[in-house]
């Protein structure tokens, strides 16, 4: 047995066994519908690049762009190079990367222009039994031509093919239902992967092996020692000329019933018989289905204004943006509190947040613990709390009681502190959408949203949306760089959060 060390190459291929077994050698094509986008040049191709450059993808791997625009391998490369982190050692290897790039110009709902860019796929190194991936970074408007497009015209003829789909799935229950029964119809379950980008982040990942992982959480995982659960996803820049695009959606579509509905259900759902896809997804969809649709009582809406004191874009209000439409009532801000009426969560409120143009960039799930009965304290200690910060500086900390140091006897407020770029300080975690494309060519889908899931998404939500727009009443302001409306922090506590504000993270000290 030979003690010599693995050069990278040797490393790169065991890896790629690892991931990929038999198909590790085959031919892979990965075809980005919509290559002309900001998606594209600013997540699809970089992350590519990247997965590329650290050694895998399976060895022989094709990218093929595709978008009506009239381009070159050139332009794309111009317009992804300023996303794509490239080092000065990387030249050769990014070079390598772009030899096996090429582009097509066609229509979305033109049958010639997906026959000839079969023939493009067919005419490939290694083609004949070549695995083929569609990624739609694409306006759902042309899902239906495309998906069409690409199952009368370009499936493998003997490898397997495989959809990405973006996500909004729909606006509501119904154009959802109808989405998915025109993708049914095409193509089987196992080549659907509806993409939710926040379920490939760290910690949204490590919440399963956080609960699961540790017998410490069990036993106060439940209604009788957990008063809130707070899930919150806050920006701290507005539409910046994009409010043309978000005034279609709002921010309940763009992040609520997607990035922080998923998070809950990681959150609340009961052990999965495994780790496998179909077992996890079935527990979320459990969870799901004890949710009622949300009440138009127990939601705050919200709008940003311009802050006159504010410098650049934060003078700036929504209806400033001169996408927007006039007259606008769409929220950017909201608060809605849920209820998963089942054994374990029953009465316990999961309190929904997310807002543009705030105070902070942050993403956190925050479970608030009950209070300590028979305090002897004097009413001098706070609630625990068990904080998951997924963006920025991934964290877990435990906010707790302890003796304040010294010869008095007086409780503090502290805690037990995991932060990743402590602990783990030569670790580079991935990007999400590099964890999630990884997933596909693997054809793990735990980490996508089956259609069962999306159908009870909908349900929850869809009541909700179509008040919010029959009735068209103006969200409440808030100033650009607050905290949000000052009535979601009184829903929050009219639902039995507690928040002192006493408490200070303070930074380690070196050691």
């Amino acid at each position: 047995m030979s003690c010599e060390p693995l050069t990278r190459c040797e490393v790169f291929g065991q890896l790629r066994r690892e991931l990929y077994g038999l198909e590790h050698s085959s031919t892979h094509v990965f075809i980005i519908l919509g290559a002309s986008g900001d998606l594209a040049k600013k997540k699809i191709y970089p992350t590519l690049w990247w997965l590329f450059r650290d050694g895998l993808l399976p060895r022989d791997t094709y990218f093929v762009g595709f978008a009506r625009s009239k381009l070159t391998v050139e332009d794309i490369k111009a317009a992804c190079l300023p996303h794509m982190k490239v080092t000065d050692k990387d030249i050769e290897c990014l070079s390598a990367f772009f030899s096996k790039n090429s582009y097509l110009s066609g229509k979305y709902d033109d049958g010639s222009s997906f026959t000839q860019l079969d023939s493009h796929l067919s005419s490939l190194p290694g083609a004949a039994e070549a695995k083929r991936l569609f990624y739609l970074a694409l306006p759902a408007t042309v899902y239906q031509h495309v998906s069409t497009n690409i199952r009368d015209y370009c499936m493998s003829r003997k490898g397997w093919s495989r959809v990405i789909v973006e996500k909004p799935f729909g606006r509501d229950l119904q154009s959802s239902e109808e989405l998915s029964a025109h993708l049914s119809s095409l193509f089987t379950d196992d080549q659907i992967y509806r993409i939710d980008h926040y379920m490939g982040k760290e910690m949204v990942q490590n919440l399963m092996v956080l609960r699961f992982g540790n017998r410490i959480f069990g036993p106060i995982w439940n209604r009788n020692s957990v008063a809130c659960v707070v899930l919150t996803f806050k920006e701290h820049f507005g539409t910046q000329g994009r409010g043309g695009y978000f005034d279609d959606f709002g921010i309940i579509r763009d992040v609520m019933q997607n990035h922080l509905l998923q998070i809950l259900c990681l959150v609340a759902m009961e052990k999965p018989a495994s780790t496998s896809p179909d077992d996890v997804r079935d527990e979320k969809v459990k969870v799901l289905k004890c949710v009622a649709p949300v009440a138009a009582t127990d939601v705050v809406l919200g709008q940003y204004l311009g802050n006159p004191e504010g410098e650049g874009y934060s003078k700036l209000g929504y209806h400033d943006d001169p996408s927007v439409p006039e007259g606008s009532c769409t929220p950017t801000f909201a608060t809605a509190v849920l209820y998963v009426r089942n054994e374990r969560w029953d009465g316990v409120p999961f309190i929904l947040r997310c807002g543009k143009a705030l105070n902070e960039r942050k993403a956190e799930v925050r479970l608030q613990f009950t209070d300590v009965p028979g305090d002897i304290f004097g009413e001098r200690c706070q609630r625990n709390e068990l904080v998951v910060r997924v963006q920025p500086d991934e964290a877990i900390y435990l906010k707790m009681m302890t003796k304040r140091p010294g010869v008095d006897f007086s409780p503090e407020e502290t805690e037990l502190d995991l932060t990743y770029r402590s602990r783990y300080k030569n670790v580079e975690l991935p990007d999400a959408y590099e964890r999630l494309i990884l997933d596909v060519f693997c054809g793990n889908q735990m980490h996508f949203v089956r259609s069962d899931e999306l159908r009870e998404a909908w349900r929850i939500f869809t009541p909700l949306l179509h008040h919010i727009e029959g009735e068209r009443n103006q969200p409440i302001p808030y100033t650009y760089g607050s905290r949000g409306p000052d009535e979601a922090d009184d829903l929050m506590k009219r639902v039995g959060f507690h928040y002192e504000g006493t408490y200070k993270w303070a930074k380690p000290h070196p050691t």
